[in-house]
């Protein structure tokens, strides 16, 4: 018979939530994604996270597929463990994908984004360097 009328409504209501939140996670992870692209520049795996997510988010993945990424992301981020900045914009990467499969994850890409853009900071890393001797030209 299926489900009653109620249920239905709450969990397309809680799937419409997950792509917002994957979406969001997205854009939190794209932000900080040129932090890992500037130090591996040939590895594409957290790139295609952020696409799967988004890609789930819009219906065209299934969760496994996202997932698949989220896990390839991370794998990157452990290969970049030497450049906190990159490593944390990978985590991003990853945990933006991985909202496909719990929403839960959304929070973590943001998390993760943040502390990409401080690890960078502190260490004087991506665009910083210029970002300052702008500021001190001034």
């Amino acid at each position: 018979m299926g489900e009653p009328r109620g249920e239905q409504s709450a969990k397309a209501g809680a799937l419409r939530e997950r792509r917002s939140q994957a979406l969001w996670a997205a854009n939190c992870a794209e932000r900080v994604l040129p932090l890992f692209e500037e130090q591996y520049p040939d590895d594409n795996r957290p790139r295609k996270a952020i696409e799967a997510a988004r890609a789930w988010a819009r219906g065209e993945i299934k969760v496994g597929e996202a997932r698949a990424a989220a896990l390839e992301a991370h794998a990157a981020a452990r290969a970049a463990a030497e450049h906190p900045s990159a490593c944390a914009a990978a985590r991003a990467a990853g945990h933006a994908a991985a909202t496909a499969h719990m929403v839960g994850h959304a929070v973590h890409a943001a998390a993760y984004a943040a502390k990409a853009a401080a690890a960078c900071t502190v260490v004087g890393g991506a665009g910083n360097a210029e970002q300052q001797r702008e500021e001190t030209d001034s």
